[in-house]
Formats: C-alpha cells, sequence, structure tokens
C-alpha cells in the first residue's frame, strides 16, 4: 500500500471521527489547511477549502461551540445533530476516497459512518451522564476536550496518518468495550425520569 493511499485512509477515518465529535470543526480544520494550502485533500473535499462552506462551517461551528457547553441543551444538540455527524462522516469519507476508485469509495462511506455513529454514540451518552453532575463545570471541560481533540486529531491524521490510524485502532477497541456500558449508564437517568 502505497504512502498516499494510507494518508487517504486516513483522511477518511480521521474526518468521519471527527465527525462523530464536530462536524463543523472537522470541515474548518480540513478547509483551513486546504485554504492556506498546508494540505493538498483529495479531489472531493478540496471544495472544503471554499470561502462559502467555509463560512457557513465557522457560523454553524460557533452556534455548536455555545450550544454544546450549556448543560441539558448540549444533550438536545447531541440528539439533533444525529441527523447531520453521522451523514457527513459517511460523506467526508466517501470524498476522501474516491480517487482511490468507486469501491473503495463505497467501503470508506460505510466505515465512517459507522464510525461516526460510534463517535457520536459515546459523545452522547458520556454528555448525558456528565448532565447530571449539579455543576456546569465538567459539562465545559468535556467540551472543550472534544474540540481539542477534533483539531489534534485531524492535525495528527493530515501530518502523521500512520500514528493516527494506529491511535484509531485504539480507539475503536476501546469504544467496543465502552459503548455498551456509556448506553446502560446514559439510561439510569431516563428510567427515573420514567418512574417519576
Amino acid at each position: 500500500m502505497s504512502g498516499e493511499t494510507i494518508a487517504t485512509i486516513a483522511v477518511a477515518l480521521g474526518a468521519s471521527w471527527a465527525s462523530g465529535l464536530n462536524t463543523y470543526a472537522a470541515v474548518l480544520i480540513l478547509g483551513g489547511a486546504q485554504a492556506f494550502g498546508l494540505v493538498s485533500l483529495p479531489h472531493d473535499l478540496q471544495v472544503l477549502g471554499s470561502p462559502w462552506v467555509l463560512g457557513v462551517a465557522a457560523l454553524l461551528f460557533v452556534v455548536n461551540f455555545f450550544a454544546d457547553k450549556t448543560p441539558y441543551l448540549d444533550s438536545i444538540n447531541d440528539a439533533l445533530h444525529t441527523f447531520v455527524r453521522i451523514p457527513a462522516g459517511a460523506l467526508l469519507a466517501y470524498g476522501a476516497a474516491d480517487q482511490i476508485g468507486p469501491e473503495a469509495a463505497v467501503i470508506a462511506a460505510l466505515l465512517g459512518g459507522t464510525l461516526a455513529a460510534g463517535t457520536h454514540i459515546a459523545k452522547t451518552g458520556t454528555r448525558a451522564l456528565i448532565n447530571t453532575s449539579p455543576e456546569p463545570f465538567s459539562n465545559i471541560a468535556a467540551s472543550l476536550a472534544e474540540d481539542v481533540s477534533v483539531i489534534g486529531g485531524l492535525m495528527l491524521a493530515l501530518a502523521h496518518p500512520i500514528t493516527f490510524l494506529c491511535l484509531l485502532a485504539l480507539f475503536v477497541l476501546l469504544l467496543v468495550w465502552l459503548l455498551p456500558k456509556l448506553i446502560r449508564l446514559a439510561m439510569v437517568p431516563l428510567r427515573r425520569l420514567a418512574g417519576r
């Protein structure tokens, strides 16, 4: 497998993973890197560097930034973003891998959508648990950590794709182990509400 193919796979999976946390930050990082000439994204993702795309992504990022740091509003925001993050993760992966070939693009879209869904569910479940805490600071800290993770993760995917793919494999293993526990824990507050 060539270095260019590995880099493409890292961008495809990195964009999907990041989309599960914050789609708008993912678009801003990738598009900004393309616009400033720091990287040359795969052909179908070069549109992310458009001033119009960057402008809309920046506006939506700002709205999401504040909604994501407000207790309980962040859970509503996460629920609504289920319909944004998962399809965006699939589309970004498809766009990144399309240059390898149509079969690779479809496989990347399937994997990307699945990865975005897993990341999104983990984020949503974790944030629902954090909302049970009476103080707002843990919520803000978690949101800022997610934003930093998206920025750092995508920069790593662009600069050091093999390192990123190794870390992503560890994340997926952790996610497979953690996801059932998060879902059970996230259901506890809902069961309490239903009992009232």
